[in-house]
């Protein structure tokens, strides 16, 4: 990996990534605490300079430029009082950025090539005891800026921040013009040392400081983002830093808790297997995620009834006509043909989640009850309990999930008369049925739920390229390349700063 070159935009990102949190550890204490992983390589910085310009322009034109006064005593014309008011900055343009990670202290940034012209008015005022004089004109200044920012991210008052006093800028060009041209030559060069040498302090000032704001604004925003993207109704998450970030010559990684809350209750996570080493560099963005963060939403999930289908009439009796070795009961089948058959299905406990280079196995105990409007048919209710390996993958803006059955067995099975009784055959076909017809059913039900839930939080936005979804022993790790989209980071700019 060459060495990293950073701007501005990936550590206002990354101040987004890395939020909130209620105390920060070492690297090596925080990871048995820490339930994702996020590590951005140099091949996402690349693509993230690109928007530099987007962030410098509006920090320079969003910038408030306060008024300035001054006064100097000169001989034979008295005391000279000026004032610098309506500073306001046209024809802005930035040649380049140039950025280096420095492997456990910070970041380096450096724009070159600023060009802008600042407009405002000058008003002054000079006298004896023989005469009085006030004026004001109107002034342009050309100037060339190179701008350097040395940012330290920390941890400190709850959260990761970065420290941006290291901020600097080299004037390489700043001449004054005045309205005209036609000022005394001693005034233009009187107000040329002032522009030199108040203008400069002011400019420095407001912009760093401008800076630092967009920062934080775009920190913030992004920071709602991530947690509006892992929320869903009365689901929320928790993605508070456990650590301070990890700055290497190739990448910046931080630490979240991913802690799911529901009900007022917060999940815990302190047996989390996550290692450096688990992570590459080949890609731009890696996600590791731990099984401790899956299972608390699943729970939330499972006691806010998110595991309900209902299927019904002609879709229900279609998926019946799934070709199975066993032959259909009877009483099944006058249930299909009768009026409005309907089929229930539902978790009756919390599902547990493990993943396994083979894939996600998901373990759950299912009711399922089929009802009818006829009176004459039999309804049925059974329990089950089904062993699954899920693979996740995500292609085309679209979620894409196989599943394979490893168990399935009934665990209680009644009938609602009792002139009938389950026998091994039927228990035989209901189990083929949960594994040919029930399980691919659901999988269909939730990949265009889990996808939709996806394009509501904005996934849909970004142009991923190629993620792909790597199962390890306790922990899901998911990678991709992106390229960055351009009009939200515009969106933001309008948004936010207008």
């Amino acid at each position: 990996m060459d060495k990293c070159v950073m701007t501005l935009p990936v550590l206002l990102l990354f101040l987004g990534l890395v939020v909130m949190s209620r105390s920060c550890l070492e690297p090596a204490s925080a990871y048995r605490f820490t339930g994702a992983v996020c590590r951005l390589t140099y091949p996402a910085a690349v693509v993230l300079n690109e928007k530099t310009t987007k962030v410098i322009q509006a920090a320079f034109q969003h910038a408030k430029y306060p008024s300035i006064s001054n006064e100097k005593s000169i001989i034979f014309v008295g005391k000279v009082k000026y004032g610098l008011a309506n500073l306001e900055i046209h024809n802005l343009s930035i040649g380049r950025s140039e950025f280096e990670l420095i492997a456990g202290e910070g970041i380096e940034i450096a724009i070159s090539n600023v060009s802008a012209v600042f407009k405002g008015t000058i008003q002054y005022g000079y006298g004896s005891w023989l005469v009085n004089v006030g004026h004001s004109v109107d002034f342009e200044i050309d100037s060339h800026i190179d701008l350097g920012i040395n940012p330290k991210l920390y941890c400190g008052k709850g959260k990761v921040a970065a420290d941006t006093s290291d901020c600097y800028l080299t004037f390489h060009k700043l001449d004054l013009l005045l309205q005209g041209d036609r000022e005394p030559g001693w005034l233009k060069r009187l107000f040329t040392n002032f522009i030199t040498f108040t203008v400069k302090l002011v400019i420095k000032s407001q912009i760093c400081k401008e800076i630092n704001n967009v920062a934080n604004i775009l920190a913030d925003f992004i920071q709602e983002q991530a947690e509006q993207f892992l929320s869903d109704g009365d689901i929320s998450m928790d993605i508070g830093v456990t650590s301070a970030p990890v700055i290497t010559s190739n990448y910046i990684e931080s630490y979240h808790k991913g802690l799911a809350k529901y009900n007022n209750v917060t999940a815990v996570i302190n047996e989390s297997v996550f290692d450096p080493s688990q992570l590459t560099e080949d890609r731009m963005l890696y996600f590791w995620i731990s099984d401790e963060v899956f299972n608390p939403l699943i729970t939330a999930a499972h006691q806010d009834r998110r595991f309900v289908l209902n299927i019904s009439g002609l879709e229900l009796t279609e998926l019946f006509k799934t070709n199975l070795s066993t032959p259909i009961p009877e009483f099944l089948s006058q249930f299909l043909s009768s009026e409005e058959p309907v089929l229930r299905v539902w978790s009756v406990s919390v599902p547990h989640l493990w993943t396994t280079p083979m894939g996600t196995s998901v373990r759950a105990v299912a009711a399922a009850e089929l009802t009818s409007g006829a009176e004459d048919i039999p309804g049925l209710y059974f329990e089950m309990e089904v062993e699954v390996v899920v693979t996740a993958s995500y292609a085309k803006k679209k979620l894409i999930l196989i599943a394979t059955t490893s168990q399935i067995s009934i665990m209680k099975d009644s009938l609602s008369t009792d002139t009938l009784q389950m026998v091994e055959a039927h228990i035989e076909y209901l189990k083929e049925a949960v594994e040919k017809i029930g399980v691919p059913n659901v999988i269909s039900e939730l990949e265009p739920s889990l996808t939709a839930l996806l394009d509501k939080q904005g996934a849909n936005l970004f142009d991923l390229i190629e993620p792909q979804v790597v199962s390890q022993d306790g922990f899901v790790i998911i990678q991709t390349d992106f390229a960055f989209p351009h009009h939200l980071l515009v969106e933001f700019l309008k948004k936010n700063l207008e």
